[in-house]
């Protein structure tokens, strides 16, 4: 593999389609291994559709970034604005509501880009806290939040198919 740098880029809604190709992918290879497969069907087939996925890109409140190495897109993250928890109680913040890489490209600087960007707009929105939320068994995701400075702040339960799951919100003082 070259040394090409990975770029990130505001995506548009013409960039639906591959937002949702990009989410169900991502999603799919994270967490298929540690949840059954009628728990990652049914959530893939109720919630995660490229439908429902599609509908996201350009609501009111998002803003997709895509990564790039070279021509390949090979990430994504999603921000949030408006979408305090309780815990935050009105803070001015966004949320990395998503924040993936393809399986091939994961250690390779995706995740790295796609967080100064997101970062980068936070500043930009004059926000106080970034914000997000991180499976309390995804240990790698969990290393790499902590590395950039997140700290658990509050819970919250994450239905997945028909597991209650627990998800650890983490804050980032700007």
């Amino acid at each position: 593999m070259t040394s090409r740098i990975i770029k990130v880029r505001i995506a548009a809604k013409e960039d639906a389609k591959l937002i949702a190709d990009l989410s169900r992918e991502t999603f799919y290879d994270t967490f298929a291994a540690s949840n059954s497969k009628e728990n990652m069907d049914k959530f893939m087939t109720e919630k995660f559709t490229s439908k429902n996925l599609r509908a996201e890109v350009g609501a009111d409140g998002n803003t997709f970034l895509l990564a790039y190495y070279g021509e390949e897109p090979v990430g994504y993250a999603r921000l949030r604005d408006n979408n305090n928890p309780p815990a935050l109680k009105g803070t001015s913040s966004l949320e990395i509501a998503r924040i993936y890489s393809i399986k091939k490209m994961i250690g390779k600087g995706v995740g790295k880009a796609l967080m100064l960007k997101s970062i980068a707009i936070a500043k930009e929105k004059n926000k106080e806290v970034i914000w997000l939320g991180v499976w309390e068994k995804n240990e790698t995701a969990f290393a790499f939040y902590k590395k950039w400075g997140f700290e658990k702040f509050a819970e919250h339960d994450f239905v997945l198919g028909n597991d209650v799951q627990r998800d650890w919100l983490l804050k980032k003082e700007l």
